[in-house]
Parts: structure tokens; C-alpha cells; sequence
């Protein structure tokens, strides 16, 4: 895997740059389009492009984008995740979680989204958050549906 992170937030604490790596690589599978770009950025940032791109105007935990190749082009990226480190980190206390699984657990459903995963509708849903489940209790962390401090 080709992983860029890129760090445009004043948010301290981060995860390390190799645990970034274990959750997307986990994620990944099998896909063959192995490059991906983790932006971790503030509120600002987060909220102009959750407006411009879905038309929500605050701030989301995490921005998938898939890459599309232009014909002639290679297709080995993925494609881009952005991540609102505020908004993880306050997630996390709300929802009475360990920040670092809340972490995992935005990283791999970034993943999953540019893998083609949605949550549209009801069945999409229950797929997609099996799937997480699966992936996250194989790197030893608990439902992220389920935990509480």
C-alpha cells in the first residue's frame, strides 16, 4: 500500500502515521488499487468541503474520494480520505469510546465508501457496518456500533 497522510490540523494526539496504515491496509483487502491519501484536517477545511461536495454545511467525522482515472491513465489510487480531527476526537467522548478505536473506525469506513460501500438505505447499511465490525474485531477492537467506556 501507498499511503500519504497529510496533516493540516493543530489537532495534537494523533495516531501515529503506522497505525494509519494498519486500519487502511486492513480495509483494503483485496482491492487492487493500493494508493491512498489520509488528509487530517480541522473544522474549516471539513465543513467547506462536506458543503461544496454534499451540500451539508458543518463539519463531518470523514470525507471520502474516490479517484477515477482518465482513460490512458493508471488506476492504481484508490482515491482520498479526509478526516475532521475535532470532530473524532469529540465523537468519541459523546459516544463514550477509546478515541484510537474511533480512529480505526473512521479510517476503515473511509475505505469501505471508496471501495464502492454505502449506507444508503437499510440493507446497504447492515452490510457495511458488518463489515466493519468484522475488520475492526480482527484488529482486536470492539463494535463500534456497541462500545462504551
Amino acid at each position: 500500500m501507498s499511503l500519504e497522510l497529510q496533516l493540516a490540523s493543530e489537532a495534537q494526539g494523533l495516531p501515529a502515521t503506522s497505525d494509519f496504515e494498519t486500519w487502511a491496509e486492513t480495509a483494503l483487502e483485496d482491492e487492487s488499487r493500493r494508493g491512498l491519501v489520509i488528509r487530517i484536517v480541522d473544522e474549516a477545511e471539513s465543513r467547506r468541503l462536506n458543503r461544496d461536495y454534499r451540500g451539508k454545511d458543518r463539519p463531518t467525522n470523514v470525507l471520502s474520494f474516490p479517484f477515477e482515472a482518465p482513460p490512458g491513465v493508471p488506476d492504481e489510487h484508490l482515491g482520498d480520505l479526509v478526516i475532521c480531527a475535532p470532530v473524532v476526537k469529540r465523537e468519541a467522548k459523546e459516544q463514550g469510546k477509546v478515541e484510537s478505536h474511533h480512529w480505526a473506525h473512521m479510517v476503515i469506513h473511509g475505505v469501505l465508501h471508496l471501495r464502492g460501500h454505502d449506507h444508503q438505505d437499510d440493507a446497504e447499511a447492515q452490510i457495511m457496518e458488518n463489515l466493519e465490525r468484522q475488520l475492526l474485531a480482527g484488529l482486536g477492537l470492539p463494535d463500534p456500533y456497541m462500545e462504551t467506556l
